[in-house]
């Protein structure tokens, strides 16, 4: 582990002095590896789907491994949407003279040395390879042992570039002792390592959280939830809340909690089983929303639940305060949506709820970073330091204080 790190470390100085035409040029080699040898990536993410079907996994977890022709396209221009950003390193994010007449430049510079901890969708390998590139940074992965080809496929093709490009493969390497034990070395080696993001499910967010002594940037459970306002236009809102939960059930962003305003829901709770029964959805309610519509009773634990499942939990709410409260209770300062034609009541949520993304007649589905124009995304950041919601290339730099001298001397 230590000699992997150390050259992880090392490669981390090469890294940082790259320009940012050749780390571009080097991206989009990426990219074209990828559809080169998606043939070998779609081998290898046969056998996981063969181990996923012996080990029984939810077609939820399944959806999330699976890759083929059109996956590994979006893989390959994900990349190359990263290439074409505007150079995250070397921005002077601020200047000016001290009063003794030195200049100082406080300067974007890579944060190092970034391990990033992640399970299914081995899509993430790419992406965080690349993210990681583009930003001078080293990325350690350490993908879930149910993506163990196809991450290993996919590195192996981004390790290529970068050696064909006389670059060290140690810039973008999968950690070799990908146990428990090995993740627990890993997040306590703060000499090499400079940054830890965890993003799967709460006991791995846990755990993490509560062990490491490198820094940790949470991608935390996606709790999310969407409140049709009395004021919303209905068809507008259903067309919302069936993207938000039945698009992509096993993804963070998606919906897990609908809160309907109580003055609309002998209304608009009739419309929502209908269109949600059509899409096979389990619907569970609170007691208001059982007197309503034929559904199972919601727990306590329902709403406490991410469900990454064609399940959804519906709570009547007095209002838009009572919606915010439910949601600082139960959500995980994710994503969460309000669906109304009035401003004043879009406001009072938006600004009382504390998420990383906050909705306007809107899917929650949207928090990506891809969507967001970043390209892709490290991960979701449930932090509030130092970077929230989709992590990009800006957020994986840190800055430094350039001071340009001429002699001077402190008194």
């Amino acid at each position: 582990m230590e000699r992997f790190l150390q050259q992880a470390k090392a490669s981390s100085r090469v890294l940082s002095t790259l320009s940012g035409a050749k780390k571009n040029e080097i991206l989009k080699a990426m990219a074209e590896a990828l559809r080169t040898d998606r043939a070998s990536i779609i081998e290898a993410n046969k056998l996981d789907m063969a181990q996923a079907e012996v080990n029984n996994l939810s077609s939820a977890l399944k959806d999330r491994l699976f890759l083929d022709e059109g996956r590994i396209e979006a893989m390959a221009v994900a990349i190359e949407q990263i290439a074409v950003l505007k150079e995250p390193v070397g921005r002077v994010l601020d200047g000016w003279y001290a009063d003794a007449g030195f200049k100082i430049e406080k300067v974007s510079v890579p944060i190092g040395v970034i391990g990033v901890i992640y399970e299914s969708r081995p899509n993430v390998t790419a992406d965080v390879g690349a993210l990681c590139f583009k930003s001078g940074n080293v990325a350690i992965l350490k993908g879930g042992k149910e993506a163990e080809h196809s991450n290993r496929a996919i590195a192996k093709v981004l390790q290529q570039v970068l050696h064909t490009n006389g670059l060290p493969e140690a810039a973008i390497a999968l950690l070799p002792d990908s146990s428990r034990e090995g993740v627990a070395k890993l997040i306590k080696q703060d000499r090499y390592v400079d940054l830890i993001v965890p993003r799967g499910g709460e006991a791995l967010i846990r755990y993490v959280a509560s062990n490491a002594t490198v820094p940790v940037v949470k991608h935390d459970k996606g709790l999310c939830h969407t409140y049709i306002d009395e004021d919303a236009d209905m068809q507008k809102a259903l067309d919302i809340v069936l993207n938000a939960k039945c698009r992509r059930t096993g993804i963070c962003g998606a919906m897990e909690t609908l809160l309907v305003d109580v003055t609309i829901a002998e209304e608009v709770l009739p419309r929502i089983k209908e269109v949600f029964d059509a899409q096979g959805t389990q619907l569970k309610g609170c007691e208001r929303t059982c007197e309503i519509i034929n559904v199972e009773e919601a727990t306590a634990e329902d709403f406490d639940t991410e469900y990454l499942d064609n399940t959804l939990s519906i709570k009547v709410v007095d209002g838009v305060d009572a919606a915010v409260s439910h949601i600082a209770r139960y959500g995980s300062q994710h994503s969460e949506a309000i669906v109304t034609e009035n401003y004043t009541t879009a406001e009072r949520f938006l600004n009382g709820v504390d998420a990383a993304c906050v909705y306007l007649n809107a899917s929650t589905q949207f928090t990506d970073g891809g969507e967001f124009g970043f390209g892709a995304e490290v991960g979701i950041s449930t932090n509030k330091l130092h970077a929230r919601g989709p992590m990009g290339v800006s957020e994986l730099t840190t800055y430094k204080y350039k001071i340009y001298g001429h002699g001077e001397t402190r008194p």
